[in-house]
């Protein structure tokens, strides 16, 4: 009986697991948007549509538009 202390009976298996994407490689990008958006782009207000481009390590939902103050979303 493991006991927590590593004494337990060896584990059974083969360890054949492939991941939870479409294939290899394939699954979204870390922050869940549009297959990993990558450094470029912008950022658009889906009220007034004003764009500013996308600033490397902020998401666009967290940015205010410039224009009217609504959160921004990638382009």
């Amino acid at each position: 009986m493991p006991r927590g202390d590593g004494t337990g009976p060896a584990g059974q298996g083969r360890g054949g697991g492939r991941g939870m994407g479409r294939g290899q490689g394939q699954g979204r990008g870390r922050m869940g948007g549009p297959f990993a958006a990558g450094p470029g782009g912008n950022c658009v207000c889906p009220k007034c549509g004003k764009k500013v481009p996308h600033i490397v390590g902020a998401p666009c939902n967290k940015q205010s538009c410039p224009e009217c103050g609504t959160i921004m979303t990638r382009e």
